[in-house]
């Protein structure tokens, strides 16, 4: 029992400083000692009954004082860092830095509120930012706090219920109609870069997984391709600068094996011969020199090499072309949709092409592509409408 400086009895717990300051000590549920200050007693006595309340009620935290970017930090470390690619982080770095610090970093982490994510996302929207970037936030947000709540540094999901405000965009990926695969290969045909646009247009790699391949990766005899790896061209913390990385591919799924189809096995016996002219030319070695497809000098590949490659294609194609018939330029991912496109239409089993693609489950493929899937639904009924239209030909033909 505390006593006042007067030497009377304030309760358990309780006592006063020589300073006047009336203290308040508890033991928290997490084993720490806690000390509350006041010059009211009665106010004190008020809190400390509220703290030892919310303690027997386990709505208490591990730390109160802790602010969000300090707990950014601590969950990157112990839930992001060694599990997850160096790319990956990268984005959570800036995408936090950049929009998410400057208005909540400062904030304890136990007190943000609902309405304070909200107005966060308003006012990205109002800036400019798309659904995209806004629901990359609130998802990042969430996490953050679905791991705080495990390990006591929250009691709350601020976040949570929190919608982005704007519509989400129609997921509709770009993929080559068929008079526009058929003009692009016309004009790429013995471009330097040739063999791999017909390799990824055939296989469905993504565009790292084919900067990254080696001559040992390809197996002519079963026609196969193991995919093992992607080459990623990227700065990463702690760099002055971009460069090549080989990394793990994207999923566990993605590690897989691709078959060659006749038009792929061409292509890729063309290109084992332009690789031994390419490193007769180019004798000094670079890092990732030993990849198959390479550039005139034998270095490694990235999207932006193979982007301008392609819009040199489509820009000649261009050329000859009225403006309302112009091709629209296209990344490299493009061939892979064209691929599973092109599949579909065929009527290969959407499973099949999921293996095909590495997708981790066969709901991110049909999400990708049901809008091919409806349209060969529509195809296939203009063949019933055809048919009927025939019968009714041949029974005037009767008549």
């Amino acid at each position: 029992m505390g006593k006042d400086l007067k030497g009377k009895e304030l309760g358990k717990g309780l006592s006063q400083r020589k300073d006047g300051l009336f203290v308040a000590r508890y033991t928290d549920r997490f084993g720490v000692r806690k000390s509350v200050y006041n010059s009211d007693l009665r106010i004190l006595r008020k809190e400390l009954k509220e703290y030892v309340a919310k303690n027997a009620l386990k709505v208490s935290v591990i730390r109160e004082n802790i602010t969000l970017d300090e707990w950014y930090e601590i969950w990157l470390d112990a839930y992001k860092r060694n599990h997850v690619r160096e790319g990956t982080i990268l984005s959570y770095s800036n995408l936090y830095t950049r929009l998410i610090s400057p208005s909540l970093g400062g904030f304890k982490f136990n007190e943000i509120t609902k309405i304070q994510c909200s107005l966060l996302l308003t006012e990205l929207k109002e800036k400019g930012y798309g659904w995209e970037t806004l629901n990359s936030i609130r998802i990042l947000i969430s996490d953050m706090y679905h791991r705080g709540m495990e390990d006591d540094y929250a009691m709350k999901n601020p976040m949570r219920g929190v919608k982005v405000p704007c519509k989400k965009p129609d997921r509709c990926v770009k993929a080559l109609t068929k008079e526009e695969q058929s003009l692009f290969f016309e004009c790429s045909a013995g471009t330097f870069y040739h063999n791999l646009f017909v390799v990824a247009v055939n296989t469905g790699l993504r565009p790292g997984e084919l900067f990254a391949l080696t001559r040992d990766d390809i197996d002519l005899n079963k026609k196969v391709i193991s995919v093992n790896h992607t080459l990623v061209y990227q700065k990463y913390q702690g760099e002055e600068h971009k460069t090549f990385h080989l990394e793990d591919p994207k999923t566990v799924e993605s590690k897989r094996e691709v078959p060659i189809n006749t038009i792929c096995e061409e292509a890729l016996k063309k290109q084992f011969i332009q690789k031994e002219v390419i490193e007769q030319r180019n004798v000094k070695q670079h890092e990732f020199s030993d990849r198959l497809f390479t550039t005139s000098f034998n270095t490694p590949l990235n999207s932006v090499i193979l982007s301008d490659a392609i819009k040199r294609i489509v820009n000649e194609i261009n050329l000859m072309l009225l403006p309302i018939d112009q091709l629209e330029p296209f990344g490299g991912h493009t061939f892979r949709h064209t691929f599973a496109t092109r599949a579909l239409e065929a009527g290969v089993e959407p499973k099949t092409i999921q293996k095909y693609l590495g997708h981790a489950t066969i709901q991110m493929t049909m999400d990708l592509y049901v809008h091919v899937t409806d349209s060969t639904i529509h195809n296939e009924i203009e063949k019933v409408s055809a048919s009927f239209l025939a019968i009714n030909e041949s029974k005037k033909v009767g008549r």
